[in-house]
């Protein structure tokens, strides 16, 4: 019997979790070894179980699912990221192809797309939700245009995407560094860095930023 294919589902609201296990726990091909609420513990226990298949949230806290999917597929090139979202807009999905994610899966499809998903991409092709599928072409036509539209993705360093995403989830600057294992003094440089590159001067700003750009949810 060929050996089960290994997951770990990552969605910050416990009621999601339980749903996308009941999906799958019927499908003797697949075994969910690990559950994670935010990007960084998904981080974490990827690197310690190896799964086959991370199915991880885009909307998270302290760490959304893009730069979660960046640290994880850098890590094991192995693992296959099956991201899950609420949104089929073509800057979500595009970031999270970009940084790594093997399929794309629109929530409200899960129940008769995850599995399938997951089985693709253990099998070395890409999946994504038939809805994402017919936005995306416009998307990436115009990528170059949108590029120029979405700079945090580009002009902002990774440390620097982590720090926009706390601060604008109401985290002190003292929470931020310890956190990130850093001083508060490099918070605050990176705090200042930010707000030069993206031209945008108060929290409330970059909190607008943040929502419009997809770093961080109302729903994270």
């Amino acid at each position: 019997m060929t050996k089960p294919i290994r997951i770990i589902i990552a969605d910050d609201h416990d009621m999601m979790r339980a749903a996308l296990k009941s999906l799958v726990q019927n499908d003797e091909r697949i075994t969910i070894v690990g559950e994670a609420a935010n990007g960084v513990q998904t981080i974490r226990l990827a690197a310690k179980l190896r799964p086959h298949v991370v199915v991880m949230d885009v909307s998270m806290p302290d760490m959304n699912g893009i730069e979660a999917t960046r640290a994880i597929v850098k890590d094991n090139p192995m693992t296959r990221v099956v991201a899950l979202s609420g949104h089929a807009g073509g800057d979500f999905v595009r970031e999270m192809l970009t940084a790594g994610a093997s399929a794309y899966v629109i929530k409200k499809c899960a129940y008769e797309e995850l599995s399938r998903a997951i089985r693709e991409t253990v099998a070395g092709r890409k999946y994504l939700s038939a809805e994402v599928t017919r936005g995306i072409v416009d998307g990436f036509v115009e990528l170059s245009a949108s590029e120029s539209r979405h700079p945090a993705f580009l002009a902002l360093t990774t440390r620097e995407r982590e720090t926009l995403q706390r601060l604008t989830e109401g985290h002190s600057t003292k929470e931020i560094a310890g956190s990130l294992g850093v001083s508060v003094k490099t918070i605050e440089t990176h705090r200042r860095n930010i707000m030069e590159k993206l031209n945008v001067f108060s929290v409330a700003e970059l909190t607008k930023y943040a929502l419009r750009e997809g770093i961080t949810s109302l729903d994270a």
